[in-house]
């Protein structure tokens, strides 16, 4: 799927699982698993708990997204 497909979504990660992978809730309460974008992992761009970021979300799966953007705080 191309990027400009992708819904970007700006939340908080709420809680960390196995694998890399984030529990991020978005300002409506809906919750996403996402996993670091490529570029993140290669920059080593460290998110953490409570951090604000901004999940690409497929229009087909609304429940998995790439956290492609950490805010500073």
């Amino acid at each position: 799927m191309a990027k400009a497909d992708l819904i970007p979504l700006e939340g908080t990660v709420v809680s960390l699982g196995r694998g890399g992978l984030f529990n991020v809730e978005t300002e409506s309460g809906h919750q996403i698993v996402a996993k670091l974008a490529g570029k993140m992992r290669r920059f080593r761009i460290r998110v953490v708990l409570g951090d604000r970021v901004t999940v690409s979300v497929s229009p087909y799966d609304p429940d998995r997204g790439l956290i492609t953007f950490r805010h500073r705080s």
